[in-house]
This record gives C-alpha cells, structure tokens and sequence, in this order.
C-alpha cells in the first residue's frame, strides 16, 4: 500500500503553506469542515467510511529527508523546509462516528489545529473519505437490496490500482461478508473467498478432471465455476459428480458458481437438478457485472441464489465514481469565515457546528438533523439553510449530539476500532434510517435545518462580504 506521508497531498497545499509559514499566520488557529452536497446514485443517505483509515495514518504524517530534498527541488525555501522537518498533525478532530449515515450540507467531521497543518491534510482527508464512502454507500444498497445474500467483493482485478485495498474494507463496512482481496482480508481482518478461473478449466484437456483436481487439493469452501463450455449439459453434471464423489471422501461441495448468461434461468434449472441429485446443500453463487439493480432484479425473479460475487460496478462506485466532498475553512484566528457564491447552494457555513439527529422521545428518527453553533444547545426550530420561507419546530424531539471528538492535540481519543465493530454499527445505523430514504427510485429527502442563531450570524457575514 502508498506510503501515507506528508508529501501525499496537491502542490497547491504546500504553496500556501509556505506562504502562512512566511507571512506568520502557520499558527494561526483554524477550523475546516469536511462535507458534500450531494448523495450519490440518486440516493437518499451516505454512509460514511474511512475515518479509521484517516487517523491511523495521520499519526505517520510527516516529511522525510529525501521527501524535503525533494521539495527543496521544486523551489520551495530553506527556511520553510527547516519548519518542515518537525511537522506533526497535532491538531484535533470532531467525527460522526465511522459507519454512520449522513446527508447532503451537514458537517460530517471537524478538523481544528494551526492553520498550516490543518491546510497540509486536506487532500489526504478527501482522498480516504470520500472514496470509503462512496463505495460503502454502494455496498450498502446491495445489502439492503440482498439482505439475506453472501455479498462477496471480486472487485480487485478491475479497481483503479491500489484503490481496490480499500474498496474492500468500504465494502465490508457497507454491509459484505467477505473479499477475495488476500491482502486486504488479512491485514482488515474480513473473511476471505473465492472460487477458481476459466482459465483453469480450460488448462485442462477435461472439464471433469480439472474439476476433480481442484476439488481434491482445496476440498474446503469448494466452489466450481460451471459455465466454461456449457452450464447445463456439461459443466453442471460434471459439477454434480464430482460433488459425489466428494461425499464418498466424507467432503460437501460448497457451491458452483455462474459467470455468464441468463443468471436467473441457469440459476433455477441448476438449482432442480442439483436437489433431484440430493446435494440441497450445495450453494449457488453468481458473478458476471452485478451491481443493486441486477441483484434487485434477480431477487424479484425469485432466483435461487445464495451468494453475489460483485466486482468492477461495486469498487469503482459506478455510475457516479466520486462522492464530491469538500474541505472549507469556517473559522479563523477566532474569526467565522465564510465563501460567497452566484450559487446560493455552495455559500459555506460559516463557524465551529454540532450536527444533532432529531428523533421522537421512543427512538425512531424522523428524517431531519439539526446544525447549529457548536456551544449552543438551546433551540426550538430549525430552518431551511437557503428558503427563508421552510422552517420546523423541534422542541417536542431528542437530540443526538453527531460530532464526537476522536483525536485531541494529535493524539486519538479512543482505542482504534476493528472493522467488524464498524460495520455492525453501521448496520444498526441504517436500520434506524427510515424506509423512504432507501428506495433506489426518487428517495425522500432527507432535511438538514440550522439554528436561527446560525442561520442568523451566516445572513451578517454575507451581508459583511457583499458590502466588500
């Protein structure tokens, strides 16, 4: 896997940097937000991945010798790489808690620390948030669409470059059982599977003997991938025999496994003539381009499917390949600060927030999540961010405080979790997500409101700026 250091970032972070560090605003204290304006795949939630990752790096972060004289290359001063040298995030940061999901236009984490450390992070938090997210979101529409399916991430072969290592922690987050992906099975921790290649079939001059070769030297978790040459008339009963003659030995043939065609029709036929032979145990498993939709339409054809291995859809986040998070300064040197935009929709939030999920007094979420200043905890409506005219009283709901703090002054605040506990966590999570945000097909939007002490202060500082 890369190196996480300092150097894992834009140019353009370091420039800055040397200027705060030259013009003497380095330390100057401030304040980020990481959010994004938008669900991806028309959805109605994100669930929020990659916090792990970030912290468990940050601890790393920082500039080597050969790193400085790198940069000492590209025309940056000795004074400022000096600085350099010593460069720790010893920073803090306020998080939802990993796995959890959350909507458009709400702060998701909070970084605080001197400016310029708080600036040289920024590319590496996008690049590890973003990603988890958008492929833990895609995950977790799989399962909710397959609840009681083996989601398998095949996704490796076909992920852009080392990006596969962690689509297979996200995916595992969003709710799969398991990955192909050796490397990270074992270094995550997650259940690892798989099945065999044509390729190995088609070494062999015999279907049969390949598929008794293979099924005597990896006996456990067997599954034979029936469609090298012809699933029914020939793949399916050699797979049937050797299943036989596994029994013989006192083994059980796991499954077989479908990569191409009508999924759903060889699926059925397979799965009659696999019963009338009296092996009921064995799975049948299916590849071949899955994503939510294929899954979801398989299911509604009742197919006789027991396990999804999902691929390039899956690791890849395809349709929409990104999550547009952004990182925007909202305080400095104890000032609010906020960006002005034609687009009313990207004006920023200015100020340090708390992000609190509004619930009824017996527990079920009712769709809304509150932002306001962080030191304020009094308030009885939200408003629309952006209509003067949509607002809701709160008063009668409970308030769940989302913004915890996991790293004070570049030290983390808890134990690293593993990522079982993560994912069970985002699973409880999403089951508390009502069903209307989960529809594939225009899911309801979920409201995000702010204070009017908020909503009030953002109003003052834009009239500020456009007097400017």
């Amino acid at each position: 896997m890369p190196n996480y250091t300092a150097t894992y970032t834009d140019l353009y972070q370091l420039s800055m940097a040397q200027v705060y560090f030259n013009e003497n605003h380095h330390s100057q204290k401030a304040v980020f937000d990481y959010y994004f304006r938008k669900n991806p795949y028309q959805g109605g939630y994100t669930v929020f991945a990659g916090l792990e990752t970030l912290l468990e790096n940050l601890n790393d972060f920082q500039f080597s010798k050969e790193e400085l004289d790198y940069l000492a290359g590209q025309h940056f001063e000795a004074k400022f790489l000096s600085y350099l040298k010593d460069f720790r995030f010893r920073g803090s940061i306020y998080s939802v808690l990993e796995g959890d999901v959350v909507f458009p236009n709400q702060p998701i984490l909070r970084v605080e620390g001197s400016l310029l450390e708080a600036q040289l992070i920024e590319t590496f938090l996008l690049n590890m948030l973003n990603f988890q997210s958008l492929i833990a979101t895609k995950a977790r529409r799989m399962r909710y669409i397959a609840p009681d399916g083996v989601l398998l991430d095949f996704g490796l072969r076909r992920a852009h470059g080392p990006g596969g290592y962690y689509a297979s922690r996200a995916a595992f987050i969003g709710g799969f059982n398991g990955t192909s992906n050796v490397i990270a099975a074992k270094q995550f921790d997650i259940p690892v599977s798989g099945t065999m290649a044509h390729s190995f079939v088609q070494s062999y001059d015999d279907e049969l003997q390949a598929f008794r070769d293979f099924a005597q030297n990896r006996p456990k978790n067997c599954v034979l991938l029936v469609d090298t040459y012809n699933t029914l008339k020939s793949g399916l009963p050699h797979a049937i025999t050797v299943a036989k003659e596994m029994e013989e030995r006192g083994e059980k043939l796991m499954g077989i496994r479908l990569d191409s065609g009508d999924l759903a029709y060889f699926a059925k036929e397979c799965r009659k003539r696999l019963d009338e032979a009296g092996l009921s145990y064995v799975k049948i498993a299916v590849s071949n381009q899955l994503d939510e939709y294929v899954i979801k339409s398989l299911q509604e054809q009742e197919a006789p499917i027991d396990i999804y291995g999902v691929g390039t859809n899956l690791v890849v986040g395809k349709p929409d390949a990104a999550l547009g998070g952004v990182y925007k300064l909202v305080a400095y040197n104890e000032e609010p600060r906020i960006k002005i935009s034609e687009n009313i929709a990207k004006i920023t939030m200015p100020y340090s927030k708390q992000v609190y999920r509004l619930s009824l007094a017996d527990g079920p979420w009712i769709g809304a999540d509150a932002v306001a200043l962080f030191d304020e905890t009094e308030f009885d409506s939200i408003y629309h961010p952006f209509d003067q005219y949509k607002s809701m009283k709160i008063e009668h709901l409970e308030k769940e405080a989302l913004l915890q703090p996991v790293m004070l002054n570049g030290e983390r605040c808890h134990a690293p979790k593993s990522l079982q506990a993560i994912a069970d966590y985002s699973a409880k999570r999403f089951a508390q997500l009502p069903l209307e945000y989960k529809r594939f097909s225009n899911a309801h939007h979920y409201k995000v409101g702010i204070s009017k002490k908020l909503r009030d202060e953002r109003d003052a500082l834009i009239k500020q700026y456009k007097t400017i």
